[in-house]
């Protein structure tokens, strides 16, 4: 393969991972604009999420799981030369995709009115849905193009077509919204500013369709080399799609169920909360939960994905070579550094989450309490993405559909439940309840997935390493925090202060793990970082 198509595994990695980080931090900073907004707020967010949420879920069945399968299939065409095959496996996937994708597009569209007014009993939501149609459609062809490069083992026009994306989707969004402002003003006008910031999403995936077919077209004189093209079998077309549906099918599951789990919020949440509340009330509360929260919360994720992706490729090859202790290994180093992202990222959320909202969202700073309760969950769905993606690696591919099925079915018994008790009766009740039974969702999930990891890896994890140590880090950093903020405050800007807070104690925290002795010595030579510094020092 061609040395400018073809990158190594770890150089794949650190792309994805950068272009995640990065996408996260642009939808970060259009959240907060539009949050921030005069006009929009939180009963905007609601508006705009809601209809983002069906959207995703139409979104969710026609392409997420596509590019992996694609790029297996490619990738074994591949392998032994058959390019006219790949290129074959390329145009069927692509037809076949654009047909699912147009159907989604249209479904969206003709079922908006009764999506928004009986579903999310959000009207204002019906302008979103029918925005956002279109781009089931390119996302769906968008999908087949990453798996075409990805089948060549070159991660690049994926991350870049991300990063492009949501960059657009930034730019268009403060565009789109000023420009409403600028001929319409702010009251009145919030259900078309939502619309307005959903339509750049749609905008965003045609410049990231266009994008990466421009790079097709550029590299598509790689499909045609072919040194002996009646050595190889051709492959049918049904075969090719039922081989796409069954490889694909338990990643679409998984991601149905996961965006089943955000469904359940914009469908239970509002309708729930106006028993004892207004509409517009209601609104705004599940504005705060899904505008504000989710963003804060999936923040820390962003960083633990790309890690996970990475765990599934490296067990499935130690298990190719019959290596369990190498499995265990890297089973055991990656569930230990998962837990040393994901728990000081929900202690320290929990404990500064009202600082944190004020200095990001100055103009809508409600929901602590919610803030609270929902970042809990960062440590065990991160647990959860990393135990995943080893029983991924293993080939148990169905146990996190199982995990995540059980999961969503209790979320929904427990919102349909919770959500509709006043929180002046009931603390956990309202919105609360929604951030609970997430919480509870991913912690039931979680611990399914884990059992059944313990049972097929066969590990022992010491409570005291995975445990105790983290834990007494965590409060050490999370005491000595809560300290010096109360210090810094009294003398500067609470923004300054919260920021500065949050350095110093990342570095206490990755102080207290040296100190505690939290990785042993062959742990510490798994991390590039340490590798490093140890060759530099031989000299």
């Amino acid at each position: 393969m061609q040395k400018n198509r073809k990158q190594s595994f770890m150089q794949g990695i650190m792309t994805l991972m950068f272009s995640q980080v990065l996408i996260k931090i642009l939808g970060l900073i259009y959240k907060l604009y539009l949050t921030n907004k005069k006009g929009f707020g939180d009963a905007g967010n609601a508006i705009y999420n809601s209809g983002f949420q069906i959207y995703a879920l139409l979104l969710t069945i026609s392409s997420i799981g596509v590019p992996n399968a694609v790029a297996k299939i490619i990738s074994e065409k591949l392998s032994v030369g058959d390019t006219r095959g790949a290129k074959k496996i390329f145009k069927v996937a692509l037809v076949f995709f654009s047909i699912i994708g147009f159907s989604g597009s249209l479904i969206l569209f003709l079922s908006s009115r009764f999506v928004a007014d009986i579903w999310l009993q959000i009207p204002e939501a019906r302008l979103t849905l029918m925005i956002l149609a279109p781009s089931i459609f390119f996302v769906s062809l968008i999908s087949v193009l990453r798996g075409y490069f990805n089948g060549y083992q070159n991660m690049r026009p994926m991350a870049e077509s991300q990063t492009i994306e949501q960059l657009s989707k930034t730019i268009f969004t403060i565009f789109i919204v000023e420009l409403i402002c600028f001929f319409r003003g702010y009251q009145g006008t919030t259900d078309i500013m939502a619309a307005g910031a959903n339509l750049a999403t749609t905008i965003a995936t045609f410049i990231s369709f266009v994008y990466l077919l421009h790079l097709y077209r550029k590299n598509e004189k790689y499909d045609t080399e072919n040194t002996n093209v009646n050595h190889f079998k051709r492959i049918k077309t049904v075969n090719i799609v039922k081989k796409i549906i069954i490889i694909a099918m338990p990643l679409t599951l998984s991601a149905i169920l996961g965006s089943l789990n955000k469904n359940i919020d914009s469908i239970t949440v509002v309708r729930g909360l106006k028993n004892f509340m207004s509409e517009e009330q209601a609104k705004i509360q599940y504005g705060i939960l899904s505008g504000k929260i989710d963003t804060l919360v999936t923040l820390p994720l962003s960083f633990n994905i790309a890690f996970a992706t990475a765990l599934v490729p490296a067990i499935a090859a130690e298990k190719a070579k019959g290596d369990n202790i190498g499995i265990q290994k890297r089973i055991s180093f990656s569930m230990l550094v998962t837990i040393l992202i994901g728990l000081p990222c929900s202690i320290g959320m929990a404990i500064f989450a009202k600082p944190i909202l004020e200095m990001l969202f100055p103009n809508a700073s409600r929901g602590e309490f919610i803030y609270q309760i929902s970042s809990i969950s960062i440590i065990f769905i991160t647990i959860e993405q990393t135990v995943n993606g080893a029983l991924q690696g293993l080939g148990k591919v169905n146990t996190p559909v199982i995990s995540l099925s059980v999961g969503v079915v209790v979320k929904l018994i427990l919102n349909s439940i919770l959500v509709k008790i006043n929180p002046e009766t009931f603390i956990f009740g309202g919105v609360a309840g929604a951030a609970i039974s997430t919480v509870v969702c991913h912690v039931i999930s979680m611990t399914i997935s884990f059992i059944m990891l313990k049972k097929n890896a066969n590990i022992k994890f010491k409570i005291s390493k995975f445990v105790v140590k983290p834990i007494i880090a965590c409060l050490l950093m999370g005491i000595s925090s809560i300290y010096i903020y109360n210090l810094l405050k009294r003398i500067i800007m609470q923004n300054i202060a919260i920021l500065l807070t949050i350095i110093i104690a990342i570095v206490i925290y990755v102080i207290s793990l040296i100190i505690i002795k939290v990785f042993d010595r062959d742990e510490l030579y798994m991390l590039p970082l340490y590798r490093k510094i140890s060759k530099k020092a031989k000299f």
